[in-house]
């Protein structure tokens, strides 16, 4: 069988490094395996999964014009086809309004003039509490005693 994109072919661990194996294939041509193509899970050692002298099926992935050959281990396995999907459809049609869970009517949103009194009521607030307390707290530490 020749070596193109596609094929399965059968080969021989020949030698292992850090980021893949290279597999001896007929004709005496060696591709590599890259490590993320082991396997279908992480490997972080390869050399827990293979060794050299392995017999391995492989599917050829790429032939370079350098005549460097990228290899696959997991995708030279045949799995069980996936169930099909069904299509997802994000427009729903027109939106509809959201409720105040509390009362039985729609939210209304805010315009900038409500936005903004919303907001001065609040500051005025806190600034309120924050002048209570530094008032409540004057002739404690560093107040001088008579």
């Amino acid at each position: 069988m020749s070596i193109e994109v596609g094929n399965k072919l059968q080969g021989k661990i020949s030698g292992i490094t850090n980021f893949g194996a290279f597999v001896e294939l007929e004709g005496g041509k060696t591709g590599l395996v890259h490590i993320s193509e082991v396997a279908d899970n992480y490997v972080k050692d390869i050399n827990d999964i293979l060794t050299v002298g392995d017999e391995v099926t492989v599917k050829v992935m790429n032939v370079g014009d350098d005549g460097k050959i990228g290899l696959s281990i997991r995708k030279a396995v045949d799995q069980p086809a996936r169930p099909e999907r069904p299509e997802r459809s994000y427009n729903n049609g027109p939106r509809k309004p959201k409720y105040n869970k509390k009362a039985a009517e729609p939210v209304r949103p805010e315009n900038f003039e409500d936005k903004m009194s919303k907001f001065l009521k609040d500051s005025e607030d806190r600034l309120s509490t924050l002048k209570r307390q530094t008032e409540s707290k004057r002739g404690g530490r560093g107040a001088k005693r008579s």
